[in-house]
């Protein structure tokens, strides 16, 4: 066989990788090529907030899980101590005892590999090939193979390779200010955001696309509309942008479900359901809403509440809480009697507009015969006073 061996930290993998991993697979004609994510690499140190070689390992998985010819490797990451080329090369070499290998690196590596540990040893074992930038970087790669091949004997490879102009650097840079998904599978950048790994925020485009795919069509402009919303409410009360933008384009996400769906959201989050009105069957998707965007979207706790309230209102809520159920009753599309006069009234005090959009509420469920919630006419009590 012609074995591939590309390592790297994959800190994170992006498509630039991919990219490489493809030319390679087919330049070389392998018949497979090995993701090696480091564990403890020996050659650099990992950068402060860097996610373990565990969480690493899983998005090399997630990234390559498609690759032809490919699979990823954990020979690096279960060890709790550097490891080296030389020991990584001498395992496959047992498991596959008869073929070529192919040691991948990018340019800056390759120009240092007789510095590599036991570089002479390592050297007969592989083919180095390496990843081409530009021109400049083969004026260097030209006359370091030729000292590659008369100190060792060896001839080195090149693959030519479009190259995809970022670094996991880079993104690690981008993704705290929701740039940088086009570059990351999404399945890989849906990992990364459910735990905020780089401290990573959701790129809008992405986060909006995702809660459309979960609502009914018609329901989309209000989402919109909400987000809308929420961002002139939030600016004009000193609300945090961000978060009111990422509540209200995820505050439906389970509406379009039914009871039982909502009941097993929660129930799968640790959430008990007893026995419920049909009143309370309507408030479920808050519910199960902030649970999902909690773990789907990693949002915050603030976030979560926001949404976890924004049918019924709670005492004590936060701006950002009353931000969110007024845009949700007063955002553009929205056209009922009293409307015009709360949205004036959202911009002109808060805590006001509050309380006349509960009143709304409670007036609204008694005459379609509903009994409205506990925690409205806490919310209400809250605000007697305003």
């Amino acid at each position: 066989m012609k074995i591939g061996i590309f390592g790297g930290t994959f800190n994170p993998p992006h498509t630039g990788h991919k990219q490489a991993a493809k030319a390679a697979v087919d330049q070389l004609g392998l018949d497979l090529l090995i993701i090696v994510p480091a564990g403890i690499p020996p050659h650099k140190v990992v950068p402060a907030g860097t996610p373990s070689a565990e969480v690493r390992l899983e998005m090399a998985r997630l990234t390559f899980e498609h690759a032809e010819k490919t699979e990823v490797s954990d020979i690096e990451t279960v060890k709790t101590e550097p490891n080296y080329s030389i020991d990584t090369i001498m395992s496959f070499k047992q498991t596959y005892p008869d073929s070529q290998f192919f040691l991948l690196t990018g340019t800056d590596m390759f120009l240092t590999l007789d510095s590599w540990l036991d570089s002479e040893a390592l050297l007969r074992l592989v083919t180095p090939v390496v990843f081409s930038r530009n021109s400049e970087d083969m004026r260097r790669i030209v006359d370091y193979s030729q000292m590659l091949k008369e100190r060792y004997g060896v001839s080195a490879l090149t693959i030519e390779n479009e190259i995809v102009d970022i670094s996991s650097s880079d993104l690690r840079e981008m993704l705290p200010v929701r740039k940088g998904s086009g570059y990351i599978a999404d399945t890989t950048y849906s990992y990364i955001i459910r735990s905020r790994f780089y401290n990573a925020r959701p790129d809008w485009d992405w986060l909006r696309a995702r809660a459309h795919s979960m609502l009914k069509p018609e329901r989309i402009p209000h989402v919109d509309g909400c987000e809308i919303e929420s961002l002139r409410l939030a600016k004009r009360w000193g609300v945090n942008t961000d978060d009111a933008r990422e509540a209200a384009i995820l505050h439906d996400i389970t509406k379009k479900l039914s009871p039982e769906e909502n009941i097993s959201i929660l129930e799968r989050h640790g959430v008990t359901v007893g026995n419920l009105e049909v009143a309370e069957e309507k408030l479920l998707h808050a519910k199960s809403g902030a649970e999902l965007a909690r773990s789907e979207f990693g949002v915050s706790e603030d976030v979560a509440n926001a949404i976890r309230w924004h049918t019924t209102g709670r005492a004590g809520m936060s701006d950002l809480e009353k931000v969110i159920y007024v845009a949700d009753y007063i955002e553009p599309v929205r056209d009922f009697e009293g409307v015009e006069a709360l949205r004036a009234l959202a911009y002109e005090n808060l805590d006001k507009a509050m309380k006349m959009g509960l009143e709304m509420s409670v007036q609204d469920m008694r005459t379609r015969g509903i009994v409205p919630n506990s925690t409205t006419f806490d919310a209400l009590s809250d605000l007697e006073n305003i």
